[in-house]
């Protein structure tokens, strides 16, 4: 099963947190100084902040899945689109490690299909990929 992904950049994290607190109703599922997530079910949504100097707005969208099969089929739903693809495997970022594709839509917003495969203690980088893209966090290079 897939679960939609959002990730904002933000300028205040404890603003943000305490706004999006209220309006998904619970606290996030993951709490660290520069970053939060909510893992919601209602809607079922990945939704993740950070404050890391990153451009302020959408940073990137994307779908997380449970398997590596699925996380194929996604690649292959992306290149039947014929949209560029880049892979990454055992890619550390947002305090997770995942294996991932990378595209750019045709407005030039990032997406990231991923499957998480352990949490890890620091928020890490990806390593950069050569997609245009507009997004800063964790993704293919500018």
């Amino acid at each position: 099963m897939k679960r939609f992904h959002v990730h904002i950049a933000v300028d205040d994290l404890e603003k943000n947190i305490r706004f999006y607190s209220a309006l998904f109703q619970t606290e996030p599922s993951v709490r660290k100084d520069d970053y939060a997530k909510w893992m919601l079910d209602d809607p079922r949504i990945n939704f993740a902040i950070s404050a890391r100097g990153s451009r302020l707005g959408l940073d990137h969208l994307g779908l997380q899945v449970e398997s590596g099969e699925e996380l194929e089929a996604v690649n292959r739903g992306l290149s039947d689109a014929a949209l560029p693809v880049e892979a990454q495997k055992q890619a550390a970022c947002c305090y997770a490690q995942s294996d991932k594709y990378w595209t750019v839509d045709p407005q030039g917003i990032a997406w990231e299909a991923f499957h998480s495969l352990s949490s890890i203690p620091t928020f890490g980088k990806d390593t950069a990929i050569q997609i245009k893209a507009a997004s800063s966090c964790c993704s293919p290079s500018k």
